[in-house]
This record gives C-alpha cells, sequence and structure tokens, in this order.
C-alpha cells in the first residue's frame, strides 16, 4: 500500500509542533528556575537579520498551516503574530496542531499533482505538491523548528537533541 499525502505531511509537522512546545516548555522552565526574564530569551535572534525565537516559531506555524491550505484548498486560519511571551508561544502551537488535525485526510490525499505556486519578492514558485511538501514545506518548517531550539541552546537551556527529535 504507497503512502498517503497525508501521513508524509501531518504526522511529522504535529510531532515536530509537540517537540518544539517541549523545548519551549524547556526554556520556561529555565527562565524560572534561574529567575531570569524571559523577553530576552524570546527576543534572541542567531544574527541581525534572522528573526528572533517568536519569529521562528511563527514561521514554523505558519509553513505548517500553509501547506494544508496550498495543498488541500482548505481555508487558512489567520494567526496576527502578535506573540511576546512563552504562553502566547505555546498557544501558538497548540492553535496551529489544532488547526491540522481539524483538516480531513481527504482534503489532502490524492494531490499530490496539484499545482502550488508561491509568490514571494516578486517572484512565482511552481511546485508539485507532493514537490512543494518534501522539498520545501518539511525542510522549511524543520529550518524553523531547528533554529527555535538553536536560539534557546545558545542562551544556556540544557536541551539536547532527543529533546528536539522527541522521545516517543
Amino acid at each position: 500500500m504507497p503512502t498517503e499525502l497525508y501521513d508524509i505531511i501531518v504526522p511529522p509537522l504535529l510531532r515536530g509542533l509537540n517537540n518544539l512546545d517541549a523545548v519551549l516548555a524547556k526554556g520556561e522552565t529555565f527562565a524560572k528556575a534561574d529567575n531570569i526574564d524571559p523577553a530576552p530569551l524570546i527576543e534572541t535572534r542567531l544574527a541581525p537579520d534572522m528573526y528572533p525565537l517568536t519569529g521562528q516559531i511563527q514561521r514554523a506555524s505558519d509553513t505548517a498551516k500553509f501547506a494544508l491550505v496550498r495543498i488541500g484548498g482548505v481555508e487558512n486560519v489567520p494567526f496576527a503574530d502578535d506573540e511576546t511571551t512563552f504562553a502566547d508561544l505555546h498557544a501558538r502551537i497548540a492553535k496551529t496542531a489544532d488547526f491540522l488535525r481539524a483538516v480531513p485526510r481527504s482534503a489532502i490525499d490524492g494531490r499530490e499533482e496539484v499545482e502550488v505556486v508561491l509568490k514571494s519578492g516578486g517572484t512565482e514558485r511552481r511546485f508539485r505538491a507532493i514537490e512543494y511538501a518534501l522539498g520545501f514545506v518539511l525542510p522549511n518548517f524543520f529550518f524553523h523548528a531547528t533554529t527555535a531550539y538553536a536560539l534557546l541552546r545558545h542562551r544556556g537551556v540544557p536541551v539536547g537533541k532527543m529533546d528536539f527529535l522527541g522521545r516517543d
């Protein structure tokens, strides 16, 4: 039996969101335990031209949502990108996971050949849905999830590879 497109996209994104939430929780616990103001952790960035932690979570969230919007033709639920606290970031991740779970498998499976068009900076990129899922969505999602992990690790949060990968 072939693997369905839903199985390629949704379970890895849900697992990634769950693991990202757990990494954030470790950051929050670290800040509380050491009486550290959480704002600098949340505003951390690796380079001046990169998103801070909040932006990394927002882009991971958007990538996950837009995969199903673009491939499945489901209606987007806009998020305001106004998160400023760990609680806000946890809520963003939860809303994203809820959105993914609400999209029926039937909206995704069988749509491997649907054209997906990304418009950015005055250019267009065209993909078959399967190419978009494997060559853009998953790498982009994990780029932002990895960067969020690295930001917290850089600031001293005791996270390791298994926190990123998950333990289940």
